[in-house]
């Protein structure tokens, strides 16, 4: 007669989390690394030639025709007043696919593919009025990095950089 099977209850299995929940795609802006959910990362392409819109805002660099597809390109050292971008070698554009809408952001160079704990993100400071965090996820560490984790549909979506969507679609 075949025995009843027991649960081990002494070492239950935790629920199976989302394996890619907490991995970024890390980026550099001047001298800051940055950090993006890498499932809104479409691709990663070299910088190359944008068609620009007259009367856009001076972030909104353009648009290029990907694969039949017009996105919107966003510079973000632009957007973040981290100064005049230097277009070398290392730039790219990170094609992203936020909510539903196709869109790219120049980066000053990718640097890698992070998974992080969720000890090793850290709330956003309290800075007050003087910075608006509300595109901030977090601060990830990692060693001796420091990144700082953007919620790109917020930043995306968020009024200023919302144009993109009544301009372009």
């Amino acid at each position: 007669m075949p025995q009843p099977q027991t649960m081990n209850t002494a070492n239950p299995q935790p629920p199976m989390a989302n394996p890619v929940a907490n991995e970024f795609l890390t980026f550099r802006l001047g001298h800051e690394e940055y950090g993006i959910e890498i499932l809104k990362v479409q691709e990663i392409r070299g910088y190359d030639a944008i068609t620009q819109i007259a009367n856009s805002p001076e972030f909104i660099k353009g648009v290029v025709n990907l694969r039949g597809i017009i996105v919107p390109i966003v510079d973000m050292r632009i957007k973040f007043d981290l100064g005049q971008a230097q277009y070398d070698q290392f730039t790219v554009v990170i094609i992203l696919n936020v909510a539903g809408r196709v869109m790219g952001m120049v980066v000053d160079g990718v640097s890698d593919v992070l998974t992080l704990e969720d000890e090793q993100i850290r709330p956003t400071p309290g800075l007050g009025s003087i910075i608006d965090t509300e595109y901030i996820m977090g601060l990830g560490t990692v060693d001796e990095r420091m990144l700082i984790l953007i919620d790109i549909e917020k930043l995306m979506s968020s009024s200023d950089i919302g144009l993109i969507e009544s301009n372009f679609n």
